[in-house]
């Protein structure tokens, strides 16, 4: 039987105020754009934002659920194109652009409610079974 990971696979995080600064607590990122409202609003923002590296860890998240631990990841990388904001949904996403033997490597993006891509990225994942199956 195959049960090989999916080719396309996504998941929807909303960042309440206390992910924030729950967030902000664990990585010691205390920037006030993240948990001070009039502050982002004297930058020029109608929201706080969400910790860039928390955005990464969700993506991170995504890659490892996806394979769900029958390999490792080789490489991961992130690049924040975009803002997004608290109480707003931010799409993860992840695609599988190659695979050859063991190696799969994946597309990453996160992507606001209007469908504008905030965060891009790439991940390799190192299978232990490049035929997904279990026996």
């Amino acid at each position: 039987m195959n049960d090989a990971p999916a080719e396309r696979f996504e998941r929807t995080h909303t960042a309440s105020l206390r992910t924030l600064v729950q967030y902000a607590g664990a990585s010691g990122d205390f920037y006030e754009m993240h948990y001070d409202l009039p502050f982002a609003h004297e930058r020029g923002h109608a929201e706080l934002s969400i910790h860039g590296l928390l955005k990464a860890a969700w993506l991170g998240q995504l890659v490892d659920d996806w394979f769900e631990g029958r390999g490792r990841v080789a490489s991961f990388e992130v690049s924040y194109r975009g803002m997004d904001f608290r109480d707003q949904p931010v799409t993860c996403g992840g695609e599988v652009t190659r695979r050859e033997g063991s190696i799969v490597e994946l597309a990453l993006w996160t992507k606001n409610a209007d469908g504008d891509t905030t965060t891009t990225g790439a991940a390799v994942i190192e299978l232990d079974d490049p035929s997904g199956s279990d026996g």
